[in-house]
């Protein structure tokens, strides 16, 4: 009974992601689907964006949280269409809410919509939102095994970003290790590593953006 239902709310959100993703491309956006464990610092990563030499890129933002607007708040400073998603406590967004999302958002002004999802290595992974490509973002302090004891996530990855770079000289982080478990699972997927606050390789990761935009 349980395999049954879990099928059926997959399949129906499955239905509300192609009309997300039929509208996305009607305006010729481009959209990822950022996905991590709570405080790896995705919110960061996004605002490096507005800090780097972005202005070719026409970017929205849908924050996805638990309950509260901080995230929102933080994007808002820098003057971009961004809407916050609470789940009351859901450990994921779904696609209807993402549906409901595009329609606070000036969609004919956006190039590259960027959804923040709720911090969770798991739920989020099973649930299409409509997106272009998915960001699976880890921070060293969390441990190299990622890639093993959550491969769904990297298997689904268009890219993988290894963030807080500037702490492995204080953390217990094998980066080889990391590197075969990703490459293991998905052979082709691109790393990038990342300081929010050294700013190493943010212009890789804008970069990307850029190509993804400009290519998709």
């Amino acid at each position: 009974m349980k395999v049954d239902i879990v099928q059926k709310v997959l399949k129906a959100n499955d239905e509300i992601a192609k009309l997300v993703k039929d509208k996305l491309k009607s305006y010729k956006m481009f959209c990822i689907n950022m996905i991590s464990a709570p405080g790896s610092g995705k919110t960061t990563l996004i605002e490096r964006i507005f800090q780097e030499d972005a202005e070719d890129m026409r970017i929205g933002v849908i924050e996805g949280d638990p309950e509260t607007t901080r995230d929102a708040e933080r994007i808002s400073k820098y003057n971009v269409p961004v809407v916050q998603i609470n789940t009351a406590g859901g450990c994921h967004l779904e696609a209807h809410l993402v549906l409901q999302a595009l329609d606070k958002l000036p969609l004919g002004e956006i190039d590259l919509l960027i959804i923040e999802n709720v911090g969770n290595l798991v739920c989020p992974v099973g649930f299409d939102l409509g997106e272009d490509a998915r960001v699976a973002v880890v921070s060293v302090s969390e441990g190299h095994d990622k890639p093993f004891k959550y491969p769904k996530l990297f298997t689904t990855a268009n890219l993988v970003i290894l963030n807080k770079i500037d702490l492995l000289p204080y953390v217990d982080f094998d980066v080889e290790e990391f590197r075969k478990g990703v490459l293991g699972i998905n052979p082709n997927v691109n790393i990038i590593h990342t300081s929010c606050r050294t700013k190493e390789g943010i212009d890789k990761w804008v970069n990307w953006l850029r190509e993804q935009v400009k290519n998709g």
